[in-house]
């Protein structure tokens, strides 16, 4: 038996990157300008040039993190080296975020359409988009880059026809009213554009290396560097300025949490769409103003669906991590045929469609969204800052320490100021540690049994980046090796049997056990365990096995690029798959893996399907 272990393909480049980020911290220029205004009026603007600094120092610190954890710099996996227990913490102050960042973005892109009952089609909305998780991952990356070229290209557009405007909104700028402790309230109750900086994080095990750097020694400072500076570059500054255009507008006037304008009522959680129709209509004429905010609206509207799909994936992924480090129980890593853990995908869906059904409101939904992101920044930050282990200049350390004791007060003061989020906080933390007692429990009870039952045979592992050698001297064929790639016994199978014999070709058998992200745990699975892979290694003639037929099997994030990396290993120069028996909604959700590969393998390389 061969059991190969496979590194998950680095296919993220600067740009995919900073689409990946864009898609979170871009989208929060759409409701927190509006936000902004509807705590402090005319003098919002005060509010939001800290916030903008605050997140420009967030971003270079992350800038760090990324360069010190190129395997993944998340709260979960940056901190569960000094503490497993903050590590969890973390994590669950992490999901609390993404489950109402999916809520916040679904809302939000509805209310920017100007539909009847938005939160209604917001939670329909984000049901669909789980549904549509379940036949697997897209390529969320390349359409993220779709989707927020032509959004930031709208962003310019509008700060372009709202220039002229710019000594008006500078003669309505108001200084900040009352006390700094009223004021320090408002601005950390608007604090909102930082989720996605975790987000980028996660994303560099699967970032380009650096050129000189290996798999083994990963570097991603390039990448990931560009990748935050320029979307900190765009994010704060159009925050930041149109904030300061949008006090150009006359008339607009606070009512009950909300903003009404002449005209126009509520415009508070689509204050973009506004200053389109009011700007560009003032240059061009009423009706350019009114298609000006068609567009608008859409184009924003795209970007937080895309949000809320983007949050979706990181909730289960994260689970499904956590699951397979067992905190928390196992049925949350059980995948389906797709390679999508369903049992996680269901609460993850279900969660933020009932917290924007029964909440309905973008100010409400941001004062629970605001507790989970600071704090789970705010715990990166800190654990980070104050391990002396890590390679960090001084200044680094420095900067990290402060942007620490800031997120710090910050939480505390939402602790303290809204008892909604704190309920909610306070609630996922004590559901995530439950749990955790749980998974732990049933872990000990399954190592009791294992202990309990005789060692199983061991297996064989090679890994084709490391031990690439031990294949190479394996006894070399007359013919080259045919590999096929199978999940049961079939006509593939049989028909790759009948090649095999006629040929006098090895033939290798590959299993690949699609999930959606890799732990040490799998790179060491035994096939055994896997019911699947078992059924399909038994069938075939124990005689043959070692001698003209090797089962191969695999835990992959990445079927197309396993084989490919086998086909190169074993020096194959047939690949023998099973036609997709995909049709439907279900061909059209999932890529077609034979297509995929037929563009992707060397010309000498026999595809047979």
């Amino acid at each position: 038996m061969i059991s190969i272990g496979t590194s998950r393909p680095r296919n993220v480049d600067w740009p995919r990157a900073a689409a990946i980020l864009y898609g979170d911290l871009g989208t929060s220029k759409a409701y927190v300008i509006g936000l902004a205004f509807a705590v402090a009026g005319y003098s919002s603007f005060w509010l939001l040039l800290p916030m903008c600094i605050l997140t420009t120092l967030v971003g270079i610190n992350y800038m760090t993190i990324c360069r010190l954890y190129p395997n993944g710099g998340g709260v979960y996996a940056s901190v569960r080296h000094r503490s497993e227990v903050l590590s969890i913490v973390g994590a669950f102050l992490l999901i609390a975020d993404y489950l109402v960042t999916a809520a916040l973005s679904a809302l939000s892109a509805f209310q920017y359409l100007g539909v009847p009952k938005p939160a209604y089609c917001a939670g329909a909305a984000i049901v669909i988009i789980g549904f549509l998780n379940f036949f697997g991952p897209r390529k969320t990356a390349f359409l993220a880059i779709l989707i927020s070229i032509p959004t930031a290209l709208i962003v310019l557009l509008i700060s372009i026809f709202a220039l002229p405007h710019i000594g008006a909104a500078v003669a309505h700028l108001q200084p900040l009213h009352g006390s700094f402790g009223h004021s320090w309230i408002s601005f950390v109750g608007m604090v909102l554009a930082l989720s996605g900086i975790e987000a980028v994080a996660n994303t560099t095990g699967i970032m380009k290396l650096d050129p000189g750097s290996s798999l083994e020694n990963p570097v991603v400072k390039k990448t990931s560097t560009k990748a935050i500076f320029v979307v900190l570059l765009e994010v704060v500054f159009f925050t930041a300025f149109l904030g300061l255009l949008m006090l150009a507008l006359k008339g607009l006037t606070i009512v009950h949490g909300d903003v009404n304008a002449p005209g126009a009522e509520g415009v508070r959680d689509y204050m973009l769409r506004y200053m389109g129709e009011i700007f560009v209509g003032n240059i061009l004429g009423t009706h350019w103003g009114i298609l000006a905010g068609c567009i608008i609206s859409i184009a924003f509207a795209l970007l937080l669906l895309s949000a809320v799909n983007t949050a979706i994936i990181d909730l289960i992924a994260i689970c499904f991590l956590m699951s397979k480090d067992q905190e928390l129980p196992p049925f949350f890593s059980k995948l389906n045929q797709f390679g999508v853990p369903h049992f996680s995908l269901i609460p993850m869906t279900l969660i933020p469609a009932a917290l924007v059904i029964s909440i309905g409101d973008i100010a409400a939904l941001a004062n629970l969204y605001a507790i989970g992101v600071i704090g789970a920044i705010a715990t990166n930050l800190g654990s980070t800052s104050t391990d002396w282990k890590l390679p960090m200049l001084r200044r680094e350390r420095l900067l990290m320490l402060m942007a620490f004791v800031v997120l710090l007060a910050i939480e505390i003061t939402l602790f303290i100021e809204k008892p909604n989020a704190r309920i909610f906080v306070v609630t996922t933390l004590a559901i995530g540690l439950i749990l955790r007692g749980l998974a732990k429990e049933y872990g000990l009870r399954k190592e009791v049994k294992e202990m309990s039952h005789s060692i199983e045979d061991s297996t064989t592992i090679i890994t084709p980046s490391s031990n690439q050698s031990d294949v190479e001297n394996r006894k070399k064929p007359s013919s080259p090796p045919i590999l096929v790639a199978v999940k049961t016994k079939c006509k593939t199978l049989d028909y790759a049997l009948r090649e095999s014999d006629k040929t006098g070709s090895p033939l290798y058998v590959l299993f690949i056990r699609q999930q959606p992200i890799i732990t040490s745990k799998d790179k060491k699975r035994n096939w055994q365990k896997d019911k699947q892979a078992k059924a399909l290694f038994e069938s075939l003639d124990p005689q043959m096995l070692g001698k003209t037929i090797f089962p191969c099997y695999v835990v992959s994030d990445s079927p197309k690029d396993t084989i490919l990396e086998m086909i190169s290993t074993l020096g194959a120069e047939s690949l023998i798959v099973g036609p997709s028996r995909r049709n439907g909604l279900i061909r059209i959700l999932r890529e077609n893996l034979i297509e995929s590969l037929s563009k992707s393998l060397p010309e000498n390389i026999d595809l047979v399907v």
